[in-house]
């Protein structure tokens, strides 16, 4: 089932354990999956989002709103936070890595091995928690430097990035180093402590 608007993300499949889906009483455990950043073409990330779930593959492509403007009105609209790149949860190797990439608008699996590069899953589920709040988020240049720190209480509970200055408003940036992407979030109200 594909999880949209509701929740700002496209996230298909079941909830899976760290080594898998569900487990049943008595199951052996699958082989550990991890997340991978999947580079598609442009404007393919909903279309493939929607391909993977068909095919049962757990994928999660984040979506926030922007406002877009035609000459005769402006409207509201989810697009992907980051422009050809969706996430997905599967083993390091194995077939479900071959149907991700026989899906249409696929380009390749990102990292310095063709296989892709693990991507940390607390970056994924930083990510899945802001969008999951709806919190406005804005593009940033990916940050190497600066104060990493973490949020503590409320919503966003945990959540960590770098503390950087954008307009004179503390925002918290969290990255996907990987894809080297990155969004900001203010942090106003919010306590934080260093990491």
């Amino acid at each position: 089932m594909d999880h949209v608007s509701q929740n700002g993300g496209a996230l298909s499949g079941g909830v899976p354990s760290r080594y898998g889906e569900a487990l049943s009483g008595g199951a052996v455990p699958k082989v550990p999956e991890f997340w991978f950043a999947v580079q598609t073409r442009p404007r393919h990330e909903k279309k493939v989002n929607s391909e993977l779930q068909e095919k049962g593959i757990h994928s999660f492509l984040p979506l926030h709103r922007e406002k877009r403007r035609w000459s005769d009105r402006s409207q509201w609209v989810e697009v992907p936070m980051f422009s050809q790149y969706l996430f997905v949860r599967v083993p390091e190797t194995g077939d479900s890595r071959i149907r991700v990439l026989r899906t249409t608008g696929v380009v390749q699996f990102v990292g310095s091995t063709v296989r892709g590069t693990p991507i940390p899953e607390e970056q994924i589920e930083g990510l899945r928690t802001i969008v999951s709040h709806r919190v406005p988020t804005a593009s940033h240049a990916l940050l190497r430097v600066g104060k990493r720190v973490r949020i503590r209480g409320g919503v966003l509970d945990g959540i960590e990035g770098i503390l950087s200055a954008i307009r004179s408003e503390e925002s918290l940036v969290v990255s996907v180093d990987l894809i080297q992407k990155s969004v900001a979030i203010r942090v106003d109200g919010f306590e934080v402590e260093s990491v």
